[in-house]
């Protein structure tokens, strides 16, 4: 039997023993990983409203609920109503936030200097690429429809 790990498998062994690394480096931050994971794309999405960020984080709104509580209850985000809906709030983060998030960024650029040693520049490159061309490919056939007879043999 051929022990090759198919592509799916590999791909996501290495997405979670990143996620992995980056924990052991940012457990001194005092964050859970879904609070770093929150600060992070808020940070991309500031004025978003609370569903917004949890699409994005696909997760449960009443998680992200939770989440933002803490984070509020640190002085890390706040909440804003919205003008003129009062049922919405938006988010935004304080400033106590950004060295969170500067250490962040420190922590991700060390754990992917791990994951990359040894790699060539040459490959560095072309494996972003790759990987930007599936992204790009998957987002498009995941707007068709499943085609089942494809699916299914038999």
């Amino acid at each position: 039997m051929d022990d090759t790990p198919t592509l799916g498998f590999l791909l996501h062994d290495v997405a979670r023993l990143l996620r992995k690394r980056f924990e052991q480096r940012a457990k001194c931050l005092g964050l859970t990983r879904s609070q770093w994971q929150t600060l992070a794309y808020l940070s991309k999405n500031e004025g978003i409203h609370q569903a917004g960020l949890a699409e994005i984080l696909e997760i449960e709104p009443i998680t992200l609920v939770r989440i933002l509580d803490k984070l509020q209850e640190r002085n890390l985000i706040e909440r804003r109503r919205h003008p003129t809906d009062r049922r919405i709030w938006l988010l935004f983060l304080r400033d106590e936030a950004r060295p969170h998030l500067a250490d962040m960024r420190v922590i991700g650029e060390v754990t992917r200097s791990e994951a990359l040693e040894n790699v060539p520049a040459e490959d560095r490159e072309h494996l972003i690429r790759t990987l930007t061309l599936m992204k790009s490919n998957l987002i498009d056939a995941c707007q068709t429809p499943v085609d089942d007879r494809k699916t299914h043999h038999g």
